[in-house]
């Protein structure tokens, strides 16, 4: 998985673009980050910035923004509406996909520590990166804001995590810390009464509500049913309907399809009915994965089928095309990131005329995960052919399971088919550096060599799956649909196909490395995996000749 964290820092100016644009500038200059939204507001005098990329170059782009931020912000002249004490006044990092909480922590610290040590300013870490409770909460550092902070620089409990205890009367003091990902959602309802949005939301929400206890007369808080969900009810003119507003702060304790589901629930209590609902801003795809889950699992479906029809799932059953179309690949921040690779972008008569131009790649390699690819999605085919069946209910689960390796491995095969002909391309550009003096000459040896490995482990990769995909073939081929025999017969063979090919790789590759104890190591682990590999496939043979006779 592809590691993602996104990053929302606040920067005290909102009225001059120029000023905005030179700190979006700096995240923009940096590789593996995409500047995803600038949100300026006159009145709060603030901007809210939010990119996401690779934990190294969103910390690079973090720092480079707080910096630039310095330098062209004075605090000493801020005036806005919003709370805030800093030039850059908070900077979190959400985990998004690849990454931990853990992870994130250790990024704010890392940027923290460089913004006390490198431009002088004060920092406190707050929320998951805190280092006691009383920095959990923004507003308890922030409290007094800008025009406080000299004097509680003097206090001995105000001691900045990072950085000096000494007032920097132009950028203030930044906080910088790691929390969940918040997401912004709408339930739509069937009704302008504000009245009914404001009672399923005081019932979904952590908060709660207030009620008179009947029999003592006191008033009483009864809990929300969600943790970590704050919300309200509204009528949205735009619309012409009340909705359920609510923001989630962990959608891995409070996911997005219970808390839809619970508002469809309490909606019909009071007489109303939820009709879909809006996404605010981007998501994380695994918040989507879950409900398009949760939602097959309702039909009694089976959950082995595509990525993409899994979120298709998940988009129609909670209505988010109601109001305007949700594009995945807009709204996901996931496939903001995602380039598809040349090659698994073509059609299929593009990537056969490719493969037989007289360019030596794309070449067996790719062709080798190609069939990988084939074999793992012929198993989850079967698997899901047989999953509803009456006559295989006893193994339903086992081929739910199936399928849905079958969808995790195909996804790593396709990956590699761009990526062992980037490998290969990546050996012809090392042999074409210079080698005129030594120097050149040690530094061309030592970029062949990394290529070379590097452009071995990927074949290597494919063939340690390919056994994967063998044993899926044999699963299906023992236990699955048997009008699809022949299908399971065919996911045998690309495995073998695939496991052969990759070994083949490997091998050819090995000849240009002159660590031995690698060569060997590499190549008794191949013989080994490859012989297991050929035992599985000719296992799911015999079943085919046996059957099929």
């Amino acid at each position: 998985m592809e590691k993602i964290i996104e990053c929302v820092p606040n920067f005290s100016e909102g009225r001059d673009m120029g000023v905005i644009d030179k700190i979006t500038d700096e995240i923009r200059s940096v590789e593996e980050v995409v500047l995803l939204d600038v949100d300026p507001g006159k009145d709060t005098n603030r901007t809210v910035v939010t990119f996401a990329g690779s934990p190294e170059g969103v910390a690079e782009a973090a720092f480079l923004a707080i910096k630039k931020a310095s330098e062209l912000i004075d605090m000493a002249k801020h005036k806005g509406a919003h709370a805030r004490m800093g030039a850059t006044d908070v900077c979190p990092f959400v985990p998004v996909s690849g990454v931990s909480m853990d992870d994130c922590i250790e990024v704010s610290k890392k940027v923290g520590k460089r913004v006390g040590e490198e431009l002088g300013i004060p920092v406190f870490l707050y929320a998951n990166s805190a280092l006691t409770p009383e920095r959990k909460r923004m507003p308890d550092i922030r409290e007094g804001e800008y025009e406080a902070l000299q004097e509680k620089l003097k206090r001995k409990d105000f001691i900045p995590d990072f950085g000096e205890q000494v007032f920097n009367s132009r950028s203030g003091a930044t906080v910088v810390g790691a929390r969940g990902f918040l997401i912004a959602y709408n339930i739509n309802l069937n009704t302008k009464e504000t009245k009914i949005a404001n009672k399923i939301a005081k019932r979904i929400r952590e908060k709660g509500r207030v009620v008179k206890n009947k029999e003592t007369g006191i008033r009483e808080t009864i809990p929300g049913l969600f943790k970590g969900v704050q919300g309200m009810g509204w009528y949205i003119d735009e619309y012409n309907m009340a909705q359920v507003t609510v923001n989630i702060l962990d959608f891995n304790e409070s996911p997005l399809y219970k808390i839809f589901d619970e508002s469809e629930r309490l909606a019909g209590e009071f007489g109303a009915r939820v009709t879909g609902s809006e996404m605010v801003g981007l998501i994380p795809i695994k918040a989507l994965l879950d409900a398009g889950i949760h939602y097959l699992k309702k039909q009694g479906s089976s959950t082995g089928v595509s990525e993409k029809e899994i979120l298709r799932i998940a988009v129609q059953s909670l209505g988010l095309n109601e109001i305007s179309e949700f594009n995945i690949d807009e709204r996901i921040i996931e496939y903001r990131f995602r380039k598809p690779g040349k090659l698994v972008s073509m059609k299929i008569d593009e990537f056969i005329e490719e493969l037989s131009s007289n360019s030596p790649a794309p070449g067996g390699g790719s062709v080798a995960a190609l069939c990988g690819a084939l074999s793992s999605s012929l198993s989850a085919m079967v698997g899901n052919l047989t999953v509803g069946k009456l006559k295989y209910k006893n193994v339903k689960e086992k081929m739910i399971a199936v399928s849905e390796s079958g969808q995790h491995l195909n996804r790593i095969f396709i990956d590699a088919i761009d990526r062992d002909t980037i490998a290969f391309n990546k050996i012809m550009d090392a042999f074409s550096l210079p080698k005129k003096n030594d120097d050149e000459k040690a530094l061309r040896d030592k970029a062949i060599t990394d290529a070379t490995i590097e452009a071995t482990l990927i074949p290597f990769s494919v063939l340690e799956r390919a056994k994967d995909s063998a044993e899926l073939a044999l699963e299906v081929a023992t236990s699955g649909n048997t009008n699809s025999l022949s299908d399971s017969g065919v996911a045998g063979l690309t495995s073998m196909a695939a496991a052969a090919g990759a070994y083949y790789n490997v091998l050819i590759n090995l000849e240009g490395i002159d660590d031995q104890v690698f060569v060997e190591k590499m190549k008794k682990e191949s013989s080994e995996i490859l012989s297991d590999v050929k035992k599985i496939a000719d296992n799911v043979s015999e079943i085919l000749e046996s059957a099929l006779k």
